[in-house]
C-alpha cells in the first residue's frame, strides 16, 4: 500500500486485512521503515526531526537497510509459508522519496534495493493518489509531523507526482485509486484490484 502522507493507507490496510481473512488467508502486516527490532531502531533515526543534517544518500541506505532486515526476518518467511503480506510502504516509497524528491535517481534506488529485496517484489501495489496539499492538511490535523512529513510543500508535490510517474511506468503492478473518495468506495476498488492478482496467481 503506497501513497503520499495522509492518503489513508492505515485505514485501507486494516480493511483489506479483514477481507483477506474472510477469504481464509493468514495475513501478515508490515510497515516501513520498521517491522523488526532492528528496522524499528533505524526508523527512529530516519524520522527523528532533530536529524535535519541527514544526507540524502544516508537516508536512502538507512531505508534500504531497514527493508533488508524486514525481508529477511518477516516478508520472505511469510511468503514462503503461503501467507498474504500487506506492507504499509515498500520499495516504491524509496524510489519516490529518495530517488525522485531527493534527486538521487530512480535507477540508482532500484539497483541498491535489489540487494535488499531479492525476489520479493509485491504482486500488486495499491497507490492511494492524493494531492500534496490535501495530504499535509490531513497530517497536520492528526499529530506533530515527523522529519519526512515536515518537509516543505515543494518536496511533497514531487512525491505525489513521483508516485504518478511510477504508476505510468509499471501499470501492470501499480494500481491507482483516488484517495479522496469515501473509504468504503476505496476499499471496494482495492478488493477488485487484489482479486485480479489472486486469480492470476
Amino acid at each position: 500500500m503506497e501513497g503520499p502522507d495522509g492518503a489513508g493507507k492505515t485505514t485501507q490496510i486494516e480493511m483489506l486485512r479483514e477481507w483477506l481473512k474472510e477469504q481464509e488467508y493468514e495475513v501478515v502486516l508490515t510497515r516501513e521503515p520498521g517491522g523488526t527490532r532492528i528496522s524499528e531502531e533505524i526508523r527512529r533515526i530516519i524520522l527523528n526531526p532533530e536529524y535535519k543534517e541527514m544526507d540524502a544518500m544516508t537516508e536512502l541506505l538507512l531505508y534500504t537497510a531497514a527493508r533488508a532486515q524486514l525481508v529477511k526476518e518477516v516478508i520472505g518467511p511469510a511468503i514462503e509459508s503461503g501467507k498474504a503480506v500487506i506492507s504499509d510502504r515498500f520499495l516504491d516509497s524509496t524510489v519516490v522519496y529518495q530517488g525522485i524528491a531527493r534527486g538521487l535517481g530512480i535507477e540508482r534506488v532500484y539497483e541498491i534495493n535489489a540487494h535488499a529485496i531479492g525476489r520479493y517484489m509485491p504482486d500488486v501495489t495499491i497507490l492511494l493518489d492524493l494531492s500534496a496539499e490535501e495530504g499535509l492538511r490531513r497530517k497536520k490535523e492528526e499529530r506533530e509531523l515527523d522529519r519526512m512529513e515536515a518537509e516543505g510543500l515543494r518536496f511533497h508535490r514531487l512525491v505525489a507526482e513521483g508516485y504518478r510517474t511510477l504508476a505510468e511506468r509499471s501499470p501492470e503492478r501499480i494500481k491507482t485509486v483516488d484517495a479522496t473518495l469515501p473509504k468504503e468506495v476505496i476499499c471496494g476498488m482495492i478488493k477488485d484490484k487484489v482479486k485480479v492478482c489472486m486469480e492470476v496467481k
